[in-house]
């Protein structure tokens, strides 16, 4: 073979070879854009409907010849964190059409992978029938079943019309039915991610006591409030517009004054809403529970959970705060993550907060919590344990009321 023919051979193989490692190289960062995009939108694309992923493995009886009508006394579920955690919780199957209330642990067989718990009260459905379920927080999912009485409203949110529940001092189903003049202090409840406002129900018991008139309401994309036009959470970026229209329907019908009240993201929604909306100066105060404070910190979090590396967890942060890339989310605008990260922006708090959080909180962790308390003296925390993500009040009712009622007493009874 001729030099000038080898020549040619070598720069063919060359070429080749080169082009391979381009299309490899090309391939893995279309993989890595790919795993980035996932990571991004397993954040912001809202679920339809939460998963009945729980399997039940058995239901007991009283009788020992339970008939048609005889609702199960104990349930059998796969155990995991939140089948194992302390406390009273909810129960959902057949698709949500079933609801049932559970009691503490009875008994737990870690060779079985199985917990044991009594059911307290089946609300609706017929468990007998159910193979599958969701452990929720909920402990009631409306007021009438929670034990209070409330009104219907609707609230003209941005993005359209939105139902929401109106509750008034004195609205026990146990106390006589007399008209109850609202509050100068409401207290408005919002959601985290993926849950609904029957989530905010807990607090009840805490602003019952303290005479409030309390507003539970629903958001964007939260299945029961309209879609937003890109139909995506902002994380807090931007539905703290639909709670200013919250305030603004509590201060048209006879407030002074609101306490936000935010679970998870309806945290960072909260915050959001004391820092940007016109009418912040009536905001008194703000109690959080398990909020979710540090979104470029939790990206990361999440991130390492799922092992993924963290220069992909560095696209996705990209992927949801550049304007060019926004987009291959399906994002309307890009979210500012600095904005709803508050441990970088503790010198910007105006109003006092009280933050309760679970230490044992494995979803949201609980030390952006605990170094806004450090960096801001407007900041209290109260630690509880044991409770897997916003089930403070599931684990400790007591200890969660306790604390909300005797703080917000010190709040409100200074002057403004």
């Amino acid at each position: 073979m001729s030099q000038a023919k080898k020549q040619l051979k070598l720069a063919d193989y060359a070429w080749t070879a080169g082009a391979t490692t381009a299309s490899s190289l090309l391939l893995a960062g279309v993989g890595l854009a790919g795993v980035a995009n996932h990571l991004a939108r397993k954040m912001l694309v809202p679920a339809k409907e939460p998963s009945e992923n729980v399997r039940i493995l058995s239901l007991g009886y009283a009788s020992p010849t339970p008939g048609p009508q005889d609702q199960p006394t104990y349930i059998t579920l796969e155990a995991d964190e939140k089948t194992l955690a302390p406390g009273r919780y909810g129960f959902f199957f057949a698709g949500g059409a079933g609801f049932a209330r559970l009691g503490q642990v009875s008994s737990y067989s870690p060779q079985e992978g199985s917990v044991t718990r009594p059911v307290e009260e089946v609300l609706y459905g017929d468990l007998s029938e159910a193979v599958r379920g969701r452990v929720s927080g909920v402990i009631a999912p409306t007021p009438q079943l929670a034990g209070y009485r409330a009104k219907d409203i609707e609230l003209d949110l941005p993005v359209g019309p939105a139902p929401a529940w109106l509750i008034h001092p004195g609205a026990s189903l146990d106390l006589p039915d007399n008209p109850a003049e609202p509050s100068e202090t409401w207290a408005i409840m919002v959601h985290g991610m993926g849950a609904t406002r029957d989530e905010t129900l807990r607090a009840l018991e805490a602003t019952q006591q303290l005479g409030l008139t309390s507003l539970h309401m629903s958001y964007r994309n939260d299945r029961q409030a309209p879609d937003s036009s890109d139909r995506r959470y902002g994380l807090g970026y931007t539905e703290w517009r639909d709670v200013q229209v919250a305030i603004d329907y509590a201060l048209a019908h006879g407030a002074r004054q609101v306490v936000l009240f935010g679970w998870s993201m309806g945290g960072s929604i909260c915050m959001q809403t004391a820092d940007l909306a016109r009418n912040r100066q009536a905001i008194a105060a703000l109690v959080l529970d398990g909020p979710a404070l540090d979104w470029l910190g939790l990206i990361v979090h999440h991130s390492k959970l799922n092992k993924i590396p963290d220069y992909v967890s560095s696209l996705s942060t990209q992927m949801m705060t550049k304007p060019h890339l926004a987009p291959l989310l399906g994002l309307a605008q890009p979210i500012s993550l600095a904005q709803i990260s508050w441990p970088h922006r503790a010198k910007d708090i105006r109003k006092p907060i009280l933050i309760l959080h679970s230490l044992d909180d494995h979803f949201v962790p609980a030390a952006p919590s605990q170094k806004l308390a450090q960096l801001s003296h407007l900041v209290d925390f109260v630690p509880f344990h044991q409770a897997p993500h916003t089930r403070e009040w599931n684990v400790d009712p007591q200890g969660w009321t306790q604390a909300v009622t005797s703080w917000l007493s010190r709040q409100l009874r200074q002057p403004r």
